[in-house]
């Protein structure tokens, strides 16, 4: 008897989930397990997991190191659940770039471990108005700053459109709260965020009268230095797109007729740190801007279809600022554009694409440039797909960098 009314709970369980599993080539967040706790799906909890794994190969690499590596991009998993109309809070969790070099023993290392990358909670203002607070990705600059990583058309986001991973805040999410909604075509996204003390600088202080340090809230306090403020704005000339989660889609795979216009910031009051000659410390204020246009559309009726993105961002992280070579005051040009080839949305498809970045670089009166080309396989469109890339990074007077990059994605 309770072998008969657990098949009856698993079948009648199935059949509430049907309606949204597996949803074939979506490109927005519809997959999953969609779960209803009432009749209406007023109330509903839904679940997403995707894993991103690579097979990189660096024929630049030093001698005593391996030209071929594997690791896990990305392990992630998203849960979201609206008790009612007006309330709803999402969980999202995971970890990045796992490989041989920072893989721990037993799994207690800081690379194994999940960590939040984010959680809030959102109260409905109106229909088209909302208020959250959290751990959140609600961010501000531009669309990529936004970008999901569950449908991007290049192999990875453009790194330097995520302008403050380990600056200001933990993996591009900030402790704060965020006001978004829209007006028609109209969509925002502004938001008022603590800054982390501990960054990427964690140890670094300023010498006298060389370049800021990004160190605003260690070491001129929170009073000063303790909140960051940003918004993105953007209008919709074609089909509209959701705002209900703020992970934007790269590419709808020709679903949408998609056009936008954007432009947003990113502002840190005395987030950097600099020294005068004889060593006397003062904040200087980070700000970020851009404007982008992104357009996406089906060609025809022969099922192929245009995506294509272009970004100019102007960066001002303090006197003279560098960080590797991922940050620095300046300003950055990034284009990409992507063709599906007509085929039958049943069977595999494939996008060759490619991409490119200028950044000017204040510190070395130098440019940075990165080309990028590629291709995605899609088996059943974004939720399982390989993607191919070639890259070449020229940074300022070193030498050229190439890296071929296998990815094999799966997204339920």
């Amino acid at each position: 008897m309770k072998t008969s009314l657990n098949k009856a709970f698993l079948i009648a369980l199935l059949f509430s989930l049907s309606p949204t599993l597996f949803a074939q080539g979506s490109t927005e967040y519809t997959g999953g397990f969609k779960v209803k706790l009432n009749e209406d799906g007023t109330k509903y909890f839904r679940i997403i997991s995707w894993g991103q794994f690579w097979a990189e190969y660096n024929d630049n690499a030093p001698d005593d190191v391996s030209k071929t590596n594997l690791s896990i991009r990305r392990a992630r998993i998203l849960t979201f659940a609206q008790l009612n109309k007006k309330f709803m809070i999402l969980t999202h969790f995971g970890l990045n770039s796992l490989n041989g070099e920072n893989i721990s023993p037993v799994g207690k290392g800081d690379s194994s471990q999940l960590f939040f990358h984010d959680f809030w909670g959102e109260y409905a203002l109106s229909s088209d108005h909302a208020i959250g607070a959290g751990l959140h990705y609600w961010n501000g600059i531009s669309r990529l700053n936004n970008q999901s990583t569950l449908n991007m058309m290049t192999l990875d986001n453009n790194r330097q459109s995520w302008a403050t991973i380990g600056l200001s805040d933990q993996f591009a999410r900030h402790i704060g709260v965020y006001f978004k909604g829209k007006f028609g075509k109209f969509q925002y996204r502004v938001s008022i965020n603590e800054a982390v003390a501990d960054n990427l600088q964690e140890a670094a202080v300023p010498t006298p009268a060389g370049p800021a340090v990004y160190a605003g809230r260690r070491l001129l306090g929170s009073k000063d230095a303790g909140k960051t403020f940003a918004g993105y704005f953007d209008y919709n000339f074609l089909d509209q797109e959701s705002n209900f989660l703020p992970y934007k889609v790269g590419s709808y795979l020709g679903s949408k007729k998609v056009f936008n216009v954007g432009a947003g910031f990113f502002l840190h009051p005395s987030g950097s740190v600099v020294a005068d000659g004889v060593g006397e410390l003062s904040g200087e204020d980070v700000s970020i801007f851009a404007i982008d246009a992104f357009y996406d559309a089906p060609i025809g009726d022969d099922g192929s279809a245009i995506t294509a993105y272009a970004t100019f961002q102007n960066n001002d992280y303090g006197r003279d600022y560098t960080l590797g070579t991922t940050y620095e005051t300046g300003n950055m040009i990034y284009t990409h554009v992507g063709y599906l080839i007509p085929g039958d949305k049943e069977k595999t498809r494939f996008q060759p694409y490619l991409s490119f970045s200028n950044r000017s670089i204040d510190a070395i009166d130098n440019n940075a440039n990165r080309f990028g080309i590629g291709a995605n396989a899609f088996f059943t469109g974004h939720h399982s797909k390989l993607s191919l890339e070639y890259s070449n990074l020229k940074y300022g007077d070193n030498d050229a960098v190439s890296v071929i990059t296998l990815q094999a994605m799966v997204y339920l």
